[in-house]
């Protein structure tokens, strides 16, 4: 009698062991799966992190086509909208999912090579207080997937063109541009004295 009251609890210990060690093994999985989910969403949320609350930097880099412009503290690229006029954004609904509006809850501050002076503040219509910098709105762009990446930059989307900025809050212009420009202005008058010439 003893011996058969100890194999039924010895299958009953083993079926509990089994149980357990099935749960964990779903459980681990169910973990990786998600820790998988969330690795592979990290870069979107790191763009979408630039632009919300607690003290902000704008900082400058060093960028190989358009030279110095401005970036948030995590290296991200930060664009003016020609369309914004008076220091107020004309960016909102959509077009703020795809240009993130660049937003503080507290203290802006300007790092190395960036002008204090040129950065504010003032409060859009959801509340938020965006940051501006020589009187631009400053927004990320949804197609930057990376520090240092600047795809918004000359892109002309939701009625007007989208530039990164210099130090100086002027407009990047991309190196292919400027020598683009500057070679069709020296061929043009390399044609008209040449066209004198024949």
């Amino acid at each position: 009698m003893r011996a058969r009251h100890t194999a039924i609890v010895g299958a009953a210990l083993i079926t509990v062991i089994a149980l357990v060690a099935a749960g964990c093994g779903s459980s681990d999985s169910s973990d990786s799966s998600t820790t998988a989910a969330t690795t592979s969403t990290a870069p979107t949320s790191t763009a979408a992190g630039g632009k919300s609350g607690g003290a902000v930097t704008i900082d400058v880099a060093d960028n190989p086509d358009l030279g110095q412009i401005l970036t948030d503290a995590d290296g991200n690229t930060v664009y003016l909208f020609e369309k914004d006029e008076d220091g107020q954004s004309s960016c909102s609904g959509e077009c703020a999912t795809d240009w993130p509006p660049v937003t503080t809850s507290g203290d802006v501050k300007a790092g190395s090579g960036a002008d204090q002076s040129l950065i504010g503040t003032f409060t859009r219509d959801d509340g938020t207080e965006q940051v501006t910098y020589d009187g631009h709105p400053l927004y990320l762009y949804a197609g930057d997937t990376k520090p240092g990446d600047t795809n918004g930059n000359e892109l002309e989307l939701y009625g007007a063109e989208w530039y990164a900025l210099t130090p100086d809050g002027s407009n990047a212009e991309g190196a292919s541009d400027e020598s683009g420009d500057g070679s069709s202005e020296d061929s043009t008058s390399t044609d008209s004295s040449t066209t004198g010439v024949y």
